[in-house]
């Protein structure tokens, strides 16, 4: 995916006062340091003190600070300001970093909401799948797209920007190259699909 074909993106929650630019996803290093799956193609976007939320599994909000930032195997790296030791940083894990919506006139143009790519037609190179009926988070690091894919159950199609072509939302498009077999694995057989397996 070229620089002009990235496309930004942060998650929020319908009819939440709060918007979601990345997810923490386990501890890194010693010192409090977390690794964070981020819902952008561009790390720059997050700078040193930057104030964010952090929302955690127990559905409670606190407010920490950026102190340092680095990338790190495809994931960002980010120390804030009194989280000092592993077990610090442990509380952290699984937690989503937010802004306030009112802030959202500070994310820099080019972003764009994970909410936004609903209803979009996904595309596995020149092939349609079909339309995106939801985004979730499963155990990866890489929100899931819910494909609608004819009669069979939806597919589920991690949003990694490793299969990223070219993200356009006015056209409504989520052009991707995936793995072969990723749509064989995460569609179920229909029940008509499993009779015919069963009587062969």
């Amino acid at each position: 995916m070229s620089d002009s074909e990235e496309k930004q993106i942060a998650a929020a929650d319908a009819g939440d006062e709060f918007i979601t630019l990345a997810r923490v996803v386990k501890t890194q290093g010693r010192r409090g340091e977390v690794a964070v799956e981020l819902h952008t193609a561009a790390p720059d976007r997050f700078r040193e003190s930057m104030r964010l939320w952090a929302l955690g599994k127990d559905g409670q909000r606190s407010e920490v600070q950026v102190e340092d930032l680095w990338p790190h195997k495809g994931l960002l790296v980010l120390k804030f300001e009194g989280v000092e030791t592993i077990s610090d940083a442990e509380l952290l894990v699984g937690a989503e970093l937010q802004l306030p919506r009112s802030e959202r006139a500070e994310l820099e143009p080019g972003w764009t909401f994970l909410s936004d790519l609903v209803g979009c037609k996904v595309f596995d190179g020149e092939r349609e799948i079909g339309p995106i009926e939801d985004v979730t988070f499963g155990a990866g690091e890489a929100p899931l797209l819910i494909v609608k894919g004819g009669a069979k159950l939806p597919y589920e199609i991690p949003f990694a920007e490793a299969y990223l072509v070219k993200v356009d939302v006015d056209r409504k498009q989520i052009r991707m190259r995936l793995p072969e077999g990723l749509l064989d694995v995460n569609a179920p057989l229909t029940k008509e699909e499993k009779g015919e397996t069963g009587s062969s």
